[in-house]
């Protein structure tokens, strides 16, 4: 039987002191959904498992029940495979190998969003801080960093937001997602 390799993004999980997730227990939480080779990184809401069926939202919506009637709230969960993280990273717009991985985010979206979206920023008040669209998917760059950036304020709010779920990770944690669920 044929098994493939995810990552779960939770959203907003172990941030600030509010809506504890331990690790061990989402690990727990997802064998007792039938996934294997469950795995966590960091405590900031991701997680890699093989699955033998389903598709990525269903996978989704199926660890969001889970975590809600565990740990009684709602978590946003966004699921890709090995081989849509694997393109993200390689569809890079911005030279991520020269750059500090703390400069470089990408916005990972439950839906593909279109550039309409996004016609209300002005991208040259933003300078030197640009974004790129991919599929499902926004690059950042900021050479401050996520704390200190304008854009990424701004596109986190819910206009630009609505009706799709987003959760952004640093390059490193993208380029470690990669690198977890190969294989």
């Amino acid at each position: 039987m044929a098994t493939t390799r995810y990552a779960a993004l939770l959203r907003g999980i172990n941030v600030g002191g509010s809506r504890k997730v331990p690790m061990a227990e989402l690990r727990t939480l997802m064998e007792g959904l039938g996934h294997d080779g469950v795995r966590t990184h960091l405590q900031s809401g991701q997680a890699v498992f093989t699955a033998p069926h389903g598709d990525e939202e269903s996978l989704a919506a199926e660890l969001s029940a889970a975590i809600e009637r565990h740990f009684g709230f709602a978590v946003d969960v966004i699921v890709r495979d090995h081989a849509y993280l694997k393109e993200i990273v390689d569809a890079c717009p911005f030279p991520a190998g020269e750059l500090e991985p703390r400069q470089l985010h990408v916005t990972y979206f439950s839906a593909p969003v279109t550039p309409d979206r996004f016609a209300e920023i002005d991208p040259e008040a933003y300078l030197p801080e640009e974004f790129r669209l991919g599929d499902r998917a926004l690059y950042l760059y900021a050479p401050n960093g996520l704390g200190r950036s304008r854009l990424a304020e701004h596109l986190a709010r819910p206009r630009v937001t609505k009706g799709v779920v987003a959760t952004s990770r640093n390059w490193n944690t993208v380029l470690k997602l990669v690198e977890l669920t190969e294989g």
